[in-house]
């Protein structure tokens, strides 16, 4: 399993990744580098760094997101690295070396070997030490498609505790398997920022985020105040020819309808 870990912690590494404005516009502001001149930076300026300055810098790249966590939690199943194998797997990575591949605005690749510091960060926020419950685990083998995102989410700290195990299992059960990878992202944000103590908990929740919801599609559907008689007219008054924005009605109609579907799955209390 350790090849195979680091042989897939190498790939997601390397993997090609372009500059975000956010990554651009730090180094301009912090160290006075023009847009066009991000790439020779990189190749020349990028090895004087301190590793603090490094991470500041790679951060927004190299801070796995839970599609980056599905990757190894489906490698991984069941199973776990404990953190004192951590640094192991950061320094043989580094030694590799393992190469950053990184394309500035000009569309152009540069590679920069990556230092520990980069690696760690990635490398401590994949969940490696993460569990999955022995019962949850057993729902999520029969589940086909979506397992390694079902499986990344499974293994989130927030479900550490028992009553919380109990609303992910409960909604792993019973959720429709066409929407169940989406539905359980959005459980888990909500679990995630709200920490309810259970399942009861959460489900007494909801009701009121549906009616905020419902509020919210109403007053995106229908016509919007004016600041003044001369704007309303100069948009035909009556006839008001502003046209809602269907995109933004459309998405909170589909959060409404996940989150009803939440409610379906976790069941009355």
């Amino acid at each position: 399993m350790t090849s195979k870990l680091l042989e897939a912690l190498a790939a997601e590494l390397e993997r090609p990744r372009e500059l975000s404005s956010q990554v651009i516009k730090h180094i301009a502001g912090h160290h006075g580098v023009e847009r066009d001149d991000v790439g020779a930076f990189l190749e020349n300026e990028l090895p004087n760094l301190e590793d603090y300055e490094i991470d500041l810098i790679f951060s927004p790249l190299f801070t796995p997101k839970l599609g980056d966590q599905a990757i190894f939690a489906d490698l991984l199943g069941s199973a776990s690295v404990a953190r004192d194998q951590w640094p192991q797997l950061i320094e043989t990575l580094a030694a590799r070396p393992t190469q950053a591949r990184l394309i500035t605005p000009d569309g152009k690749t540069h590679v920069i070997p990556l230092r520990e510091v980069a690696i760690e960060r990635y490398v401590h926020r994949l969940r490696l030490d993460g569990g999955i419950p022995e019962e949850v685990g057993r729902v999520l083998n029969q589940i086909s498609s979506d397992r390694g995102l079902l499986r990344a989410i499974a293994r989130r700290a927030v479900w550490e505790s028992a009553p919380r195990q109990d609303i992910l299992l409960r909604f792993l059960t019973s959720a429709p398997r066409d929407a169940c990878a989406a539905d359980a992202v959005e459980l888990l944000n909500l679990v995630e920022s709200y920490q309810p103590e259970d399942r009861a908990a959460l489900l007494a929740r909801i009701p009121q985020w549906l009616e905020l919801l419902r509020q919210e599609i109403e007053q995106a559907a229908g016509p919007k105040p004016f600041f003044s008689a001369r704007i309303e007219e100069s948009h035909g008054g009556d006839r008001d020819q502003r046209r809602p924005d269907e995109s933004h009605i459309a998405a909170k109609k589909e959060e409404f309808a996940r989150l009803q579907r939440i409610q379906k799955a976790l069941g009355e209390f």
